[in-house]
């Protein structure tokens, strides 16, 4: 039986709630941090740590092997929020410095993302769209099908998609409004008239089931006004990739259903490539409208393809020729 929680009790207490409250401010969840502060908290109350200044890299050290990871990535993790708490601690001039000493561990390649060309995106579409009604779920191929084209189309997040409501949709100005999402931000996200169209095939079709649609009303939903959960939707994506018996390369880990978001992101860039825009020009604006703060974050869905490579090798021909016409005799 675990004991209840009573608040941080180490000497840290005061510090850690800060760098809680300040992170919290700016926009970040925080479940994954408190849970690994409250961790390192009871350890230090465990270890009759008294004061910061018996912190020490060997105390530390004893902290991170008492919470054995296997995986380099989990502890590398657990590792990078306690250094992230001492370094704020020291910027506020809280700690004179950081006990941190230990090294991240070393990790291997990771396997590369599948990515869904869009001749087999098609097919996922197509196998959604197929999907038979039953007693509970009435309209199930259609509302699927819209589901897995947003997710493809406009590189939302599944959670995103399952918690829109009919006043996050506005057909004539061609915006979704995404609500709350990760980092707790909302932001507007605009799309053609295919996957307009789409949409509004997709309302027209419900509207005899449901009635007037309220403002409230989850866009995806079968029963009781609900909206269908994202492990719903995974759970079908995988149903349907499995009987798509798609060829997933070496080094490349099975899809999943985020596995569309991601190709939205490498089809935008080689799009731009396409079309002869600088990608880095535009990497905020692929950012902005993920929803990631940063373009750093958006940088780790840009996975390098065959078709980006020959792009880019294309790019560099067309620019150098000129160059290597006036060196060469």
């Amino acid at each position: 039986m675990t004991s209840r929680w009573t608040g941080f009790r180490s000497p840290l207490a005061a510090g850690i709630e800060m760098f809680l409250i300040h992170k919290q401010a700016l926009g970040y969840h925080l479940r994954t941090t408190e849970s690994a502060l409250r961790l390192l908290d009871r350890f230090l109350v465990e270890q009759h740590v008294e004061t910061i200044e018996a912190i020490t890299p060997a105390v530390l050290e004893a902290f991170l092997a008492s919470r054995p990871r296997i995986a380099p990535h989990s502890f590398n993790q657990l590792l990078g929020i306690v250094a992230r708490l001492f370094d704020w601690l020291i910027a506020r001039d809280l700690m004179p410095r950081s006990p941190v000493q230990v090294k991240p561990r070393r990790t291997t390649a990771s396997r590369l993302p599948f990515l869904f060309d869009p001749p087999t995106a098609r097919r996922l579409l197509d196998a959604a769209g197929a999907l038979p009604d039953t007693r509970n779920t009435p309209c199930r191929g259609l509302t699927y099908r819209t589901i897995f084209a947003l997710l493809y189309g406009l590189g939302l997040r599944v959670g995103e998609v399952a918690r829109l409501r009919m006043k996050d949709i506005d057909l004539p100005r061609q915006l979704l409004v995404v609500r709350e999402t990760k980092f707790a931000k909302s932001r507007l996200v605009p799309f053609g008239p295919r996957i307009g169209a789409l949409v509004a095939d997709y309302l027209e079709h419900q509207t005899p089931r449901i009635g007037p649609w309220i403002d409230n009303l989850p866009i995806f939903s079968f029963r009781k006004r609900r909206p269908v959960s994202p492990g719903t939707i995974s759970t079908i994506f995988h149903e349907l990739v499995s009987q798509l018996v798609l060829s997933v390369p070496a080094g490349t880990r099975p899809p999943c259903v985020h596995s569309l978001r991601h190709a939205f992101a490498v089809g935008t860039l080689l799009h731009w490539y396409r079309q002869g825009v600088d990608p880095g020009s535009r990497l905020l604006q692929l950012a902005t409208f993920m929803g990631h703060v940063n373009p750093r974050s958006t940088a780790v869905y840009l996975t390098i393809t065959t078709d980006l490579l020959t792009e880019a090798s294309q790019r560099f021909e067309r620019w150098a020729e000129p160059l290597i016409h006036q060196v060469m005799p």
